[in-house]
């Protein structure tokens, strides 16, 4: 570990950890458990007595000493900070079962290679390359996944695919990026958000310095939602990452960060409009494998149709079986690439013949409307059309369902099948010794 801020901290038996290129993320919780994640094993627990509650309220001590922070009753949470270590403490007065501590290393170097991606079944090579070719074409990119799925270090390995003489403005609230580290010789600004600077100042002035990419670390606020999409609305071409479930959620994932009453389909279409790509990174424990496993389980394409509607079309998609469903892009996505002077086949990942609507979904839904290619793509999906229709035959039904009550004979006990798990009727205002109105 190469880090000056934390240079004069003694870490103790930590620093065996933090010296452990393999190991990303180290966390002390529940008097004396400590688990460690590494790239080929993924999360364990191992056993180190010797770090204990009181080493980690002396690091705690340290770091706040350091920072200019204060850490106790009254102020319970601690961020440090520095350009390779991030850490977070909880103070037992807020962990009731004691102190806590996360620490996640973000080293400046990119650990995602071409080989290393093919080796370990990362991504396939025909998909990798036409990745590579979106970013040298200028298109918009935006990876989803859970924590510590390896989004960001996707995201350094495609920007590290720009042009040499493109210029990059990284904007971040805590630093993970490090491309000016990184690459020291080309022209990139690390711009990072703080308490007199926020994403939207930050952005103003990100525009003024003429950039040719903007990459913002995370997306999860409703600031970083619309500097995105300010972002990519002036010709600026992005690389972000948000969590989300799947790569086909990430424009509804937006949304529901701005908490605000806009417009949904307004909104919905200008993310489908200027963000050509969503890729959806998973990381698992994979028993075939036998290790800590990272990989690409789904690439989405988004525009806007010629009728005006957003659509999305499933490129790439990784089944629970391991079958792996492909469709060619769409004409959109080809001619934001010709407009770079980047050519692509018209059927570059399968023979079919170019996507129809039944091979895309309705952006309002968030899931596909048809199978695509394989069986396994098959998913039924309750749109809003449809919920009219069911709701049309649940009233034309009404009347018989209720003829069928008045023939039931006063105060018995009525077997009602799976419509009442059969369980007694229960009397919701209606005198059974009465007539039932009808309908």
């Amino acid at each position: 570990m190469n880090d000056a801020i934390f240079s004069q901290i003694d870490f103790g038996p930590i620093k065996e950890f933090l010296d452990d290129d393999n190991v990303t993320d180290i966390e002390y919780n529940n008097n004396g458990q400590v688990y460690i994640k590494t790239l080929d094993k993924g999360v364990f627990r191992v056993d180190r007595p010797e770090i204990n509650n009181t080493l980690i309220e002396k690091l705690a001590f340290q770091c706040s000493n350091v920072m200019g922070k204060s850490f106790n009753m009254a102020h319970p949470f601690l961020d440090a900070e520095s350009a390779e270590l991030r850490l977070n403490f909880i103070h037992e007065s807020i962990a009731t079962n004691g102190i806590a501590v996360t620490i996640r290393k973000t080293p400046a170097k990119i650990r995602l290679n071409r080989d290393k991606l093919l080796s370990e079944k990362y991504v396939t090579e025909n998909l990798l390359d036409f990745l590579i070719t979106c970013v040298k074409g200028h298109c918009n990119i935006i990876v989803s996944g859970e924590t510590g799925s390896g989004k960001t270090e996707l995201v350094k390995f495609l920007a590290s695919h720009t042009l040499e003489n493109e210029k990059i403005v990284t904007i971040e609230d805590t630093l993970e990026l490090h491309l000016d580290r990184i690459y020291p010789h080309r022209s990139i600004i690390a711009m990072k958000t703080n308490n007199i600077a926020d994403y939207a100042d930050v952005l103003v002035t990100c525009m003024r310095q003429n950039p040719r990419w903007i990459l913002l670390s995370e997306v999860r606020s409703a600031e970083a939602v619309m500097s995105v999409r300010n972002s990519i609305s002036s010709g600026h071409s992005i690389l972000s990452t948000i969590h989300s479930d799947r790569a086909v959620n990430i424009p509804m994932r937006m949304y529901s960060l701005l908490e605000t009453n806009l417009d949904i389909d307004q909104f919905l279409k200008s993310i489908h409009r200027y963000v050509q790509l969503g890729i959806h990174v998973k990381g698992y424990m994979s028993a075939e494998l036998g290790r800590f496993q990272r990989e690409i389980v789904e690439v989405c394409e988004f525009y806007v149709d010629d009728d005006n509607e957003a659509k999305t079309n499933i490129l790439y998609k990784k089944n629970l079986d391991g079958t792996i469903t492909f469709n060619n892009p769409s004409k959109y996505i080809r001619q934001t690439l010709g407009a770079q002077g980047i050519i692509i086949e018209d059927n570059i990942f399968t023979d079919q013949d170019q996507n129809t609507d039944e091979e895309v979904q309705n952006a309002d839904t968030g899931m596909p409307a048809v199978n695509t290619v394989q069986e396994p793509m098959q998913e039924e999906v309750m749109m809003p059309d449809q919920n009219v229709q069911i709701e049309q035959q649940v009233q034309a039904q009404a009347p018989v369902y209720n003829e069928q009550i008045n023939q039931v004979p006063p105060m018995q006990n009525v077997n009602m099948g799976p419509v009442m798990n059969q369980q007694q009727p229960v009397n919701n205002g209606f005198n059974f010794d009465e007539n039932i109105p009808q309908g």
